[in-house]
């Protein structure tokens, strides 16, 4: 499996293209989904699904626009499946009040963390909880890297003043789920360059023992 950072939108929020041969799946399409279906076709990737980690409205800008392009699921946390629909939850009211951001319901709900396939793609779903409630990390092991959404950053983590945050809950989230993966693992952030648990286990400022 193939990834790919696509930085989207005012706040330049990671997308991510995950691709097995001509077949990709996009993680958190945050904005400019004509833009996005361009390199998708100039890449000659066809994507089968959106997977969101969470429902700010920084990840889901351009969902409407690409699963009715693609024809094409969204799966997001149960415990935000009203974000996509509220302006307030979802924080755009909050941002930009002027534009309030409403996304149809995801198609599936996720319920937990465990396994999640979809056809040739595979992973595994850590609950991330913190930066939002129903926050979500995907981890491939076969290829050892995570997309940790709003979770964990290059030398930072999540903000926790928006509604549901809780600061204790993201750090013991990163300590104790994140932290345990493999230190060589990929981190691939929702905002900003890729980094690694080990650098964030040794270096990050928020998380130092």
């Amino acid at each position: 499996m193939k990834w790919e950072q696509i930085p989207l939108g005012r706040v330049q929020t990671n997308c991510y293209c995950l691709s097995i041969d001509s077949k990709c799946i996009i993680i958190d399409p945050g904005a400019e989904g004509e833009k996005l279906a361009q390199i998708l076709q100039e890449k000659g990737l066809r994507p089968i699904a959106i997977l969101l980690t969470h429902g700010h409205f920084d990840h889901i800008g351009a969902v409407d626009f690409l699963r009715e392009k693609y024809s094409i699921p969204v799966y997001i946390h149960k415990k935000e499946r009203d974000w996509l629909s509220n302006s307030s939850l979802n924080a755009s009211t909050f941002f930009f009040p002027d534009e309030p951001m409403q996304i149809k319901p995801a198609d599936f709900e996720i319920s937990g963390a465990g396994k999640l396939t979809i056809d040739e793609f595979s992973f595994t779903i850590f609950e991330t909880p913190g930066h939002s409630p129903g926050s979500v990390s995907y981890y491939v092991e076969a290829v050892q890297f995570i997309v940790s959404g709003d979770a964990l950053f290059y030398g930072g983590i999540g903000r926790t003043d928006l509604p549901g945050g809780n600061q204790q809950q993201l750090l013991s989230t990163i300590k104790e789920t994140l932290f345990a993966l493999p230190e060589e693992t990929i981190v691939l952030p929702g905002h900003g360059p890729k980094t690694t648990i080990a650098r964030e286990k040794q270096s990050n400022p928020f998380l130092r023992a």
